[in-house]
């Protein structure tokens, strides 16, 4: 086994004295094509070329003598230490840092950063980045291969952003680029880069105590419209519907489970409660109503409460056709078609809604059909006026909710 694992960060500054004395010492160094070229590497050293990490760990797992890992920026910051540090590898390291690629790339846009979300977008992780860089105002992508510039901007079709590009940062070849986002499709970018993706007018002014997050404007969720101010409850008494009640609005965000990195459909937005509410569970939204009004009342709502979400005017089932994958799914209106329409995407999970028993059953069974476990309630809410506990107003409707079965 090494007998000791020392991981030096790289930014493109001269190293430090403590890197160079471990450099100096080792016998086998792994790291990129321009971190072995660097002039402190020993010429005797063993040289792996880091590709997988973790078949670098085994090898140097098995290696007898003093092992140095080259990695840019800091390599405790979605980087390879972690990977080292494995209980299978057995391996002690010792980590000699460097300023991380991320706050370099936001030096050299002279922003600040701690009120930005940081993703790593692989291909298969991509689609998840994509879907924070439509919820939040301010994102630093650490791309990959197939997963660079172009990718996001073609995944984020529809939703305009400014992308601040950082190819190869520390290197001769250093290069910041700012451009929108339907342009970052039509250019070839040099890997390794960042993307600082800026864009949407939701968000505060940062500088708070926790760091890529904001604290909501309003405590709770599934609020009455008279506890929101005009808010994220506002159009609950407009007659858009049963759906738009926040007895059943808590009930359906209970089971959709709205997540930071996940796309939300909700189908017949209405008064954009819903979508709102879903928005500040930190997931990307897009709202569908055939209605303009509705459409137009969700982005004000949006507005009101500092968060973001994408409204697309059109009729479901057919203006589903045209939209990215979603991860969870509220149909607010439609029956059948629509959930059908649904099923085909294969969602994790679909909530719906229906005022009978013959409607919940056809809905259950279109869900069942498209291969959903199905759970069905019949919720009754009684609103009561607490001066003389008087019945103010009474609904009761069907909760419909599909999981998307694990089985063939």
């Amino acid at each position: 086994m090494a007998d000791r694992v020392t991981v030096i960060g790289w930014d493109g500054s001269p190293l430090t004295a403590a890197a160079r004395s471990a450099l100096s010492a080792a016998t086998l160094v792994a790291g990129a094509p321009h971190h072995l070229a660097l002039p402190e590497v020993p010429p005797g050293a063993e040289r792996i070329r880091l590709g997988s990490v973790d078949l670098a760990a085994r090898r140097i797992a098995g290696h007898r003598g003093t092992a140095v890992v080259l990695a840019d920026g800091d390599p405790g910051f979605f980087g390879v230490v972690r990977t080292l540090r494995a209980p299978e590898h057995g391996l002690e390291v010792e980590v000699v840092p460097a300023v991380s690629s991320v706050a370099a790339a936001f030096a050299r846009a002279g922003m600040p950063w701690d009120d930005a979300r940081i993703v790593v977008a692989h291909q298969r992780t991509l689609r998840r980045a994509v879907n924070v860089c439509r919820a939040h105002p301010k994102v630093a992508v650490l791309t990959s291969p197939g997963a660079g510039p172009a990718e996001l901007a073609l995944l984020l079709d529809g939703v305009h952003r400014t992308f601040v590009i950082c190819e190869e940062l520390g290197t001769d070849r250093e290069q910041v680029t700012v451009l929108t986002s339907d342009k970052a499709a039509d250019h070839a970018w040099r890997d390794p880069n960042v993307v600082i993706v800026i864009g949407g007018s939701a968000g505060g002014q940062g500088g708070g105590w926790l760091m890529g997050h904001e604290t909501p404007k309003v405590r709770g969720w599934a609020l009455p419209p008279e506890e929101t101010g005009g808010g994220i409850g506002t159009g609950s008494r407009t007659g858009t519907g049963s759906g738009e009640t926040p007895v059943l609005r808590a009930a359906q965000l209970a089971r959709l489970g709205p997540r930071v990195g996940d796309l939300v459909w909700d189908i017949g937005c209405g008064s954009g409660a819903l979508s709102v509410e879903a928005a500040r569970f930190g997931a990307a939204v897009i709202a569908v109503d055939a209605d303009p009004d509705a459409c137009a009342r969700t982005e004000a709502a949006a507005r009101r409460d500092g968060v973001q979400l994408q409204a697309v005017r059109g009729r479901a089932p057919h203006v589903l056709e045209r939209l990215p994958e979603p991860d969870v799914v509220r149909i607010g209106g439609g029956g059948v078609p629509v959930v059908t329409a649904c099923t085909d995407r294969r969602p994790e999970r679909i909530v719906t809604h229906a005022s009978t028993r013959d409607e919940a059953e056809a809905i259950g069974a279109a869900l069942t059909d498209g291969g959903y476990i199905v759970e069905c309630a019949l919720l009754q809410s009684v609103g009561l006026d607490p001066a003389d506990w008087s019945e103010r107003d009474r609904t009761v409707v069907f909760l419909i909710s599909g999981r998307r079965s694990t089985s063939p």
